[in-house]
């Protein structure tokens, strides 16, 4: 991953360098089980990557000075990720109560959702790459479905299903910039125990400057 980060701060070279004691370049600092690195550049340049199980993550922007931190800015702003309804489609010879897929045609495991009915308790349960169908004992009929994709935390407004829907529901998750980052001013600041705080608006990332220690 630091290979990465060095090749890739070779493709533009400065156009206007900046002394800040933050330029150079970081790991991420937070256990065996999660990787990452930061870059900051000397041209007012910045590139981020995480790995977390199945989360990946990556931004790449401009910094700024601001008092004793530098912020980041991800350029351009990245389009999130956003599901669509799409038509019925079959799947193994029958339409499943439920099919989340790419635009490709290609079913996505791992979507939770949960279903409501005219009564009783909504169903909640998780897609396979074939879909989900209610269990053949469920006679109730499907009025509303809600989806989300929980490693990039990717929602969508409730589905209210009609009569012509059949109580069924296709959506196609349109990836977009889907694991870019959207930094708005998020802010490095030194760390009392050596290491550099990254200060995101869902928490806080440590890392360690490289040749710092």
């Amino acid at each position: 991953m630091r290979t990465l980060l060095l090749a890739a701060a070779l493709i533009a070279a400065p156009a206007a360098a900046q002394d800040s004691p933050f330029v150079g370049e970081y790991s991420l600092a937070e256990g065996p089980d999660v990787g990452g690195g930061l870059l900051i550049r000397n041209d007012g340049r910045f590139q981020y990557v995480l790995a977390a199980g199945a989360l990946d993550e990556r931004a790449e922007g401009r910094w700024e000075a601001r008092g004793d931190t530098i912020c980041l800015f991800t350029e351009p702003k990245p389009v999130p990720p956003a599901f669509e309804k799409a038509e019925p489609v079959k799947v193994d010879g029958a339409i499943p109560t439920l099919f989340v897929s790419w635009p490709n045609g290609r079913g996505i495991a791992g979507v939770d959702f949960t279903i409501g009915f005219d009564s009783g308790d909504p169903v909640e349960d998780y897609t396979q790459d074939y879909g989900w169908t209610l269990p053949e004992d469920e006679k109730r009929i499907p009025r509303w479905i809600e989806v989300r994709e929980p490693i990039y935390d990717v929602t969508a407004p409730r589905y209210e299903l009609t009569d012509a829907d059949g109580g069924k529901l296709h959506v196609n998750l349109i990836p977009n910039d889907m694991g870019v980052v959207a930094f708005d001013g998020a802010c490095l600041k030194a760390g009392e125990d050596g290491r550099t705080i990254l200060h995101r608006t869902d928490g806080e990332l440590r890392f360690r400057k490289l040749g710092a220690e």
